[in-house]
């Protein structure tokens, strides 16, 4: 049997690795959120540039959720266990890349084309462009998802230092704001800046401009979301006991030895 420790980190890695995969593949949509909850687009001028409005990749969705599990990760396991996962999940999502290039890349039987000939021009064609982001743009979203996270891991335990055990929502949300400013930005600079062609290079003002309306868009989401944290720590305690989570945390928190 797993010790309840274990089956715990278990449970929260593989939630955690699972929302970064699926943010990674479903991120190839752009959706206006001001449409979807019904009001019409704004009209920001930032930096220069006019028009910009709430046009967003789906992906952002979930990411606040992946860093909500960095956070509670980060409190009851510490920074090994928070690198450990995003390792992974860096691993896993590139796994996954070359699983679907393959997948693009076989031919498609005839029958399968007649089947859906209502898609144009064909569901092979449209099978490739869902899942066949380009090369720069995965390698920035796993440089940023990966620089993200150590500097998660980073900012919470310095605030922890600070904090104690006390003010979980100053540590959670004030590392998951820096990590997700890193992210919004890192992002586009790589994907739009400097990995395309000059011909298809974004000027700098598009990629400060772009990545400030998706990280208002996330500092947003990171303050209403902080409440989670509490109730993931709320059935963490219950489920573990609270004298072994808090002995946990004190573990991870580099307060006391590891003793196992």
């Amino acid at each position: 049997m797993y010790k309840k420790e274990n089956l715990l980190f278990i449970i929260l890695g593989g939630f955690f690795i699972t929302n970064a995969l699926i943010a990674e593949f479903i991120a190839v949509k752009i959706f206006s959120l001001e449409e979807t909850l019904g009001f019409a687009p704004v009209n920001f001028t930032l930096f220069g540039e006019t028009g910009l409005a709430f046009n967003l990749t789906v992906g952002v969705l979930l990411w606040p959720v992946v860093f909500i599990m960095t956070d509670v990760i980060n409190e009851y396991y510490g920074k090994k266990g928070v690198r450990l996962l995003s390792f992974m999940a860096v691993g896993l999502i590139s796994y996954a890349y070359l699983m679907v290039l393959l997948a693009m890349k076989v031919k498609p039987a005839g029958f399968w084309l007649e089947l859906n000939a209502d898609i144009t021009p064909d569901i092979d064609t449209a099978f490739g462009r869902i899942f066949g982001q380009g090369l720069w743009i995965i390698i920035g979203s796993l440089c940023a998802f990966l620089i993200g996270q150590l500097a998660d891991v980073t900012v919470f335990h310095a605030l922890r230092r600070f904090t104690g055990s006390s003010r979980i929502w100053l540590r959670a949300t004030g590392s998951t704001l820096v990590s997700q400013l890193i992210d919004s930005f890192v992002v586009l600079f790589v994907a739009f800046y400097i990995g395309p062609p000059p011909e298809r290079k974004w000027t700098l003002i598009m990629v400060l401009s772009i990545g400030t309306m998706s990280y208002l868009y996330k500092f947003f989401m990171a303050v209403i979301l902080t409440p989670l944290i509490y109730f993931f720590h709320m059935v963490i305690d219950r489920y573990l006991g609270k004298e072994r989570a808090t002995r946990l945390m004190e573990i991870a928190a580099g307060n006391i030895p590891d003793e196992e």
